[in-house]
C-alpha cells in the first residue's frame, strides 16, 4: 500500500509535469497542497467520480483556481473522466484543463474559479443551499440531503473584500457543514505577505463565528486528519482549519518563495524536486499501484448506492416528497405553472404602477408555484419590493425558509446565488438598485460564464431615482449588462411587460437574466393579442402608421410612454411614426432576420432611440446619422420630473429631435 507521502507526490509531479508543458501555470499552490488534498479525498470526501451529478455528493470548491492542476490531479487520480492526454493539454486551446478551473469543461468540476475569493462565496452558497434542501425535504429517519462543502482558500482569497461579505454572512448562518481549509505558506505573486497582509486570520474568522483550528502543519497528515475532525463535529459553526504550508513543497531552490508561485519550476528545478521527492518516474508516469491506491471509483458508487437505497425508503415514506425533489434536481419547472398567464392578466387590469411593483405582483403569483425560488435582497427589500407574501425568512433556527436577508453585501450576495445555483435545487434571485450591480459585476459575468440560472432583480433604474442623487443614478449600467455575453437583460416599460420578463427569467436555463426596474409609476400600454405574443421576442411595434413610416421611435422602459406620447403628437402633425418598444435588446438580436427586419425596416433609416442611460448603445440600432435621447453625463439630485425636464426626456424636446431629423433626411 502506498505512503500518503506518496500519494501526495503523484498531484505535485503531475502538477509541475503539466505546467512546465505548458510553460505556464502555478504549481506552487499544487505541491503546497497536495497533503491536504490527500487526507480530505481519500479519508473524508463523499464523491463518486463515475456519477459528478450524484445529489448528495460533498461539493469540493478550489477557490485559489490558479492552482488548477491540483484539483485536475485529484479529478484524474481518483477516476473522473479525465485521461492523462488532458492534463498534458494543460492550459491548451479546446482542452477540459483550461488555466483555471472552468465549470462544464471538466466532470467534478463544481465551479469555475480564479477571480479570488468568489470560490469561497460560492461555497458559502452551496452550504446554504444544502442545509435548505435539507430543512425542506429531509423528514424524521430519511436523511436525503446531508453532505459538506469543502473549500480551499489562499491569501488572496482572504485578502479580497468579497472574502468578508460572505463568511460574515456564514458565521450569521451558522453553517456548520462549510469547512474551509486556508493555505497559509505567507506567499504571494509580490513576494512575502508580511509586507501587505498581517490580519490576525483566526481572530478575524473567530469574530465572525466561525470555529478555528489553527497552526496545523499542512504537510503532516496525522494533524491535518484531526483539524478535520475537530471542524466535523462543529455543529453550529463554519470551520477555518489554518494550514502552514511551504508553497512550491520538495522543489529544492524554489519553495518557500514567490519564484513558485506562477510560473514553470524549470527543467533543472523539475529534475531537482524529483529527486527531492523520490519520484524517479517519468513526466506524467504514475505507478499503477499509487492509481489504485488513489481510485475513489469503488467507494463512490457504494457511497451513492447506500444514498440509493434511503431514498427508495424515503419514495415510499413521501412519494409526493421525492418526486419533488428529483424535479428540483433536475431544474425542471412544474408542469402545472401559469407564469404566461400574469401577461394577459396584467394586460386586463390595465394598470400603471412602478415595475418594481409589478415585479412584486410577479413574485406573489409566482412564488407559491415555485417553491425553488430562493430570493434575497442587500438590504433593499423594502424598496426592491421582493419579500413577497409567502418569504420566510432563512437563518440560523429557521433553515428551511425561502428568502435570504444578505445584508448590504452586494458581491457575496451575486457569488452565493452562483454557489446556490450551482448547488442545485434552487432558483436565487437577488435584488439591489441598478447603480450596486457595479459592486457585483464580477458575480454577474461569473454566472453568465457558467451559464448559471440566477435573476437578479434591479430596481431604481435612471435618472427617475431622483433626489438622492449621482452617486444612486445609475447611468452606463445598462449598457455594461447588455454587453455581458450569455447574460440577457430586460428593462420593461409597464406591468404587463413586467410578467413578460418574469416569465422569460424563471424559464431561462443556460444562463443569468437581470431584471430592471423603475422606482415612479409608469403609463399602461394598450396591446393587442398579437402585440402580447411578441412582447418576448424582445422588441415589437407597440404604435404604428399607416404605410411606410417615415420615423421609428425605440424605447426601453420609462421612456416607451414618453415615445408614445411624442408620436402622438407627431402623428397629429401629419408625420407617419413608428414606436418600437425594446425590453431586451439581446433577445431582439436573437430573433431572425425577417422578424428584425419587420420590426426595424432597413429602408426606414429615420430613427431616434430613447432610454434614460448612457446614449452610445444605441448606435448600433439607429445608425450613425440617427438620433439618440439618452444620457452623456452623470445625472443630479433633485425630485425625477426636475431631472427628466433638465436632461430632456420631455415629449417638446424628442418631437423637436424628430422634426429636426426629418427636416435635414428631407434636405439631403
Amino acid at each position: 500500500m502506498p505512503s500518503r507521502f506518496e500519494l501526495a507526490n503523484a498531484i505535485r509531479a503531475l502538477s509541475m509535469d503539466a505546467v512546465q508543458k505548458a510553460k505556464s501555470g502555478h504549481p506552487g499552490a499544487p505541491m503546497g497542497m497536495a497533503d491536504i488534498a490527500e487526507v480530505l479525498w481519500n479519508d473524508y470526501l463523499a464523491h463518486n467520480p463515475a456519477d459528478p451529478h450524484w445529489p448528495d455528493r460533498d461539493r469540493f470548491v478550489l477557490s485559489n483556481g490558479h492552482g488548477s492542476m491540483l484539483l485536475y490531479s485529484l479529478l484524474h487520480l481518483t477516476g473522473y473522466d479525465l485521461d492523462l492526454e488532458q492534463l498534458q493539454n494543460f492550459r491548451q486551446l479546446h482542452s477540459k484543463t483550461a488555466g483555471h478551473p472552468e465549470f462544464g469543461y471538466a466532470p467534478g468540476i463544481e465551479t469555475t474559479t480564479g477571480p479570488l475569493g468568489q470560490g469561497l462565496a460560492n461555497a458559502v452558497g452551496m452550504a446554504i443551499a444544502e442545509r435548505t434542501l435539507a430543512a425542506q425535504f429531509n423528514r424524521p429517519g430519511h436523511a436525503i440531503v446531508d453532505h459538506y462543502t469543502y473549500c480551499f482558500v489562499g491569501d488572496g482569497c482572504l485578502m479580497e473584500g468579497i472574502s468578508h461579505e460572505a463568511c460574515s454572512l456564514a458565521g450569521t448562518q451558522k453553517l456548520g457543514k462549510l469547512i474551509t481549509f486556508y493555505d497559509d505558506n505567507g506567499i504571494s505573486i509580490d513576494g512575502e505577505v508580511e509586507g501587505w497582509f498581517t490580519d490576525d486570520t483566526a481572530k478575524r474568522f473567530e469574530a465572525y463565528g466561525w470555529h478555528v483550528v489553527p497552526n496545523v502543519d499542512g504537510h503532516n497528515p496525522d494533524e491535518v486528519k484531526a483539524a478535520i475532525e475537530l471542524a466535523r463535529s462543529q455543529d453550529d459553526k463554519p470551520s477555518l482549519i489554518i494550514c502552514k504550508t511551504v508553497i512550491g513543497f520538495g522543489a529544492p531552490n524554489k519553495q518557500g518563495k514567490e519564484e513558485c508561485h506562477g510560473a514553470p519550476l524549470g527543467e533543472d528545478e523539475v529534475a531537482a524536486a524529483r529527486k527531492r521527492l523520490d519520484w524517479p518516474h517519468a513526466p506524467f508516469h504514475v505507478p499503477e499501484e499509487l492509481y489504485q491506491g488513489w481510485d475513489a471509483t469503488e467507494a463512490g458508487q457504494a457511497r451513492q448506492a447506500a444514498w440509493q437505497e434511503r431514498f427508495d425508503r424515503y419514495a415510499e415514506a413521501h412519494p409526493e416528497l421525492a418526486r419533488e425533489f428529483l424535479r428540483r434536481q433536475k431544474g425542471e419547472l412544474p408542469v402545472e405553472l401559469t407564469s404566461e398567464a400574469l401577461i394577459e392578466q396584467a394586460q386586463e387590469k390595465a394598470e400603471s404602477p412602478a415595475t418594481r411593483k409589478a415585479s412584486l405582483a410577479c413574485l406573489n403569483a409566482l412564488g407559491p408555484q415555485l417553491p425553488e425560488l430562493l430570493g434575497g435582497s442587500a438590504d433593499l427589500a423594502p424598496s426592491n419590493l421582493t419579500f413577497w407574501q409567502g418569504a420566510r425568512a432563512i437563518d440560523a433556527t429557521e433553515p428551511g425558509g425561502n428568502y435570504l436577508h444578505y445584508g448590504v453585501r452586494e458581491f457575496g450576495m451575486g457569488a452565493i446565488m452562483n454557489g446556490i445555483a450551482l448547488h442545485g435545487g434552487f432558483v436565487p434571485y437577488g435584488a439591489t438598485f441598478l447603480i450596486f450591480m457595479e459592486y457585483m459585476r464580477n458575480a454577474v459575468r461569473m454566472a453568465a460564464l457558467m451559464g448559471q440560472r440566477a435573476v437578479y432583480v434591479f430596481t431604481h433604474d435612471s435618472i427617475g431615482l431622483g433626489e438622492d442623487g449621482p452617486t444612486h443614478q445609475p447611468v452606463e449600467q445598462l449598457t455594461t449588462l447588455r454587453s455581458t455575453p450569455n447574460l440577457s437583460t430586460w428593462r420593461p416599460c409597464d406591468a404587463v411587460e413586467t410578467a413578460a420578463a418574469w416569465d422569460v427569467a424563471i424559464k431561462r436555463h443556460a444562463g443569468p437574466t437581470a431584471l430592471v426596474f423603475s422606482r415612479q409609476g409608469l403609463p399602461h400600454q394598450e396591446r393587442t393579442k398579437s402585440q402580447l405574443g411578441e412582447i418576448q421576442r424582445g422588441g415589437y411595434v407597440l404604435k404604428d402608421c399607416e404605410g411606410t413610416p417615415e420615423l421609428i421611435l425605440i424605447a426601453t422602459g420609462s421612456e416607451v410612454g414618453l415615445a408614445m406620447d411624442a408620436a402622438a403628437a407627431l402623428t397629429e402633425s401629419g408625420r407617419r411614426v413608428r414606436v418600437v418598444s425594446m425590453p431586451s435588446t439581446d433577445t431582439f438580436d436573437a430573433q431572425d432576420a425577417a422578424y428584425r427586419q419587420a420590426v426595424l425596416p432597413a429602408e426606414v433609416g429615420n430613427r431616434i432611440a430613447v432610454e434614460a442611460g448612457h446614449r452610445d448603445f444605441w448606435y448600433k440600432y439607429v445608425g450613425l446619422e440617427g438620433r439618440i435621447v439618452g444620457m452623456d453625463s452623470f445625472g443630479e439630485s433633485a425630485p425625477a420630473g426636475d431631472l427628466f425636464k433638465h436632461f430632456g426626456f420631455t415629449v417638446e424636446n424628442l418631437v423637436a429631435e424628430a422634426e429636426q431629423l426629418l427636416d435635414d433626411a428631407a434636405d439631403d
